[in-house]
């Protein structure tokens, strides 16, 4: 259930009121805001006389239920970058698995400058399987981030791998991204609600559509509203690909969630090969955002070399995914 308090209700009160009714609270637009969990059908006693206006929910779906709010959110990445809400943007976000030295992050910069692409996507805290491969540059990372947003102008996503260093990939990147490792950290999770910057959430390839929009619910919770939801595959009986990326399930998301939805078809597929005709069919089904890896030399590419396109292949892909975004009405940002 979710509870809108009067507006002359204070931060004391509101404070009490949640602990009386066992609920979550944050404050939205000047006024507090309470959710309880789903199995109350009923308000509470106590929130009777202070209530403004109250939503039964069905599920624990609720923040980012489209029963509570029917609109897309909007997000606001940057200074000039919106999506979701009554834009039909699609985001492209680009560049290399991890960063790996100042030539290589510039290229890719030089890329997304000459397609005129908005947002650099380059991971520094790498979560790895195997603890002996390349784990990322850290803080060296985001520091050679934050030179090439400053030269460039472009907006930076970077991801959290764990606790240890969120607060600094708040600070410094422009999309805080929350992997599909790190979706159950509740940690992670409550931080980033914490945050006024937007939020990418992965979802687990093992979890299941209701898991991966609680967790953001974690996050709405926390008063933060800018929270994206990336597919990037789920783990299925299939060996030919890396994982399956499940558009169905994208289908549930943008039907029944009120969060823009992005598709990572780099990490789904696995393969160099099948990313343009997969990423071509995302583009189709309308959503908000794509995350497409990119690297100067993907051969020599420190994490994920596989699956990341070289520059050309990027730009041929480009240039067809334009006329497939026109012909339902939306523009590539």
């Amino acid at each position: 259930m979710i509870i809108h308090l009067k507006e002359n209700i204070d931060e004391i009160e509101a404070v009490k009121l949640a602990e009386q009714s066992r609920s979550a609270y944050y404050k939205k637009h000047g006024q507090y805001v309470l959710i309880t969990s789903s199995s109350d059908k009923e308000l509470p006693a106590a929130l009777e006389s202070v209530a403004d206006e109250y939503f039964v929910m069905s599920s624990d779906i609720q923040l980012a239920s489209r029963q509570y709010r029917a609109q897309v959110r909007e997000v606001q990445v940057g200074k000039n970058v919106q999506l979701g809400g009554a834009h039909d943007n699609t985001l492209l976000i680009t560049g290399p698995c991890s960063i790996e030295s100042k030539e290589q992050i510039t290229q890719s910069a030089n890329l997304l400058k000459e397609l005129n692409i908005t947002t650099l996507r380059a991971g520094c805290f790498k979560p790895r399987t195997s603890p002996y491969s390349f784990q990322g540059l850290g803080m060296e990372g985001l520091r050679m981030l934050a030179e090439v947003r400053e030269e460039y102008g472009l907006n930076i996503i970077t991801e959290v791998r764990d606790a240890t260093h969120v607060d600094a990939v708040i600070e410094y990147a422009d999309i805080v991204q929350v992997g599909s490792k790190a979706m159950y950290d509740q940690g992670i999770l409550r931080t980033c609600g914490k945050a006024n910057k937007p939020v990418l959430l992965k979802r687990h390839f093992g979890a299941t559509l209701q898991e991966f929009v609680q967790a953001a619910e974690f996050i709405l919770s926390g008063g933060n509203e800018q929270v994206m939801l990336c597919e990037r595959g789920i783990r299925t009986f299939e060996t030919k690909t890396r994982f399956s990326l499940d558009l169905c399930g994208v289908a549930y998301l943008k039907e029944h969630t009120n969060l823009p939805v992005v598709l990572d078809p780099s990490h789904a597929m696995g393969i160099a090969y099948g990313i343009p005709d997969l990423t071509r069919a995302c583009v189709a089904m309308g959503v908000d955002g794509l995350l497409i890896e990119t690297h100067p030399t993907p051969k020599t590419a420190k994490s994920d070399a596989a699956q990341q396109l070289n520059h050309d292949e990027f730009r041929a892909l480009y240039r067809t995914l334009e006329p497939i975004a026109g012909a339902i009405g939306r523009r590539i940002i």
